[in-house]
Formats: structure tokens, C-alpha cells, sequence
């Protein structure tokens, strides 16, 4: 049974529709998508668990193990070949703990 989507409206006046408890504004998520860079290669909740914890270089993922991004919330193990590939063009990796 689907769930039923329920007409919200963003702090900045968006109007959207949602059927979760995500707070994340679908319009307001797509105006601050980086459009370079190894985060805009990520899933909008990925990208936020990075950006949340203070990680929004290339040089400071670098600082953390795998382990470590896999346990931030809205991590999920399928954006780590993005990670390691955007890691390996810069010439770095994950630390190894």
C-alpha cells in the first residue's frame, strides 16, 4: 500500500508533496546542488552526510577511513566507488584506520 503524500511548504515558499518524514525541500535541495566537484557526483542524502560532518573537500575526506563515511546517516555503501574514484584523480585515499 502506497503511502499517502502530504503537501508541505519550505521555509522559502516551495510548495512540494512528500509521503517520508524528509524534511529536505526537493526544489531547495536542487538549488544548492554543487554542479562540480566529487559531491555532485553524490546522492542528495549522501552528499548532506558529508556536508553535514564538515567534509565538503576532497583533502578532508581524505582524513577519514571508509568505515567512517559508511556511518554517517544517509551514507550508503554504493556512493564509496565515487568516493574512491574522485579520491584516486586526486591522487589520495581513504586513511586506513
Amino acid at each position: 500500500m502506497p503511502s499517502e503524500k502530504t503537501l508541505r511548504t519550505c521555509p522559502r515558499g516551495h510548495r512540494y508533496y512528500k509521503s517520508s518524514d524528509c524534511p529536505v525541500c526537493p526544489q531547495c535541495e536542487a538549488d544548492t546542488a554543487p554542479d562540480a566537484g566529487f559531491l555532485a557526483t553524490l546522492s542528495g542524502p549522501a552528499r548532506r552526510a558529508l556536508e553535514n560532518a564538515g567534509i565538503t573537500t576532497i583533502q578532508q575526506l581524505a582524513k577519514h577511513s571508509q568505515k567512517e563515511i559508511l556511518a554517517l546517516h544517509g551514507m550508503g555503501p554504493s556512493s564509496l566507488p565515487k568516493l574512491k574514484d574522485a579520491l584516486a584523480a586526486a591522487g589520495l585515499s581513504f586513511l586506513n584506520a
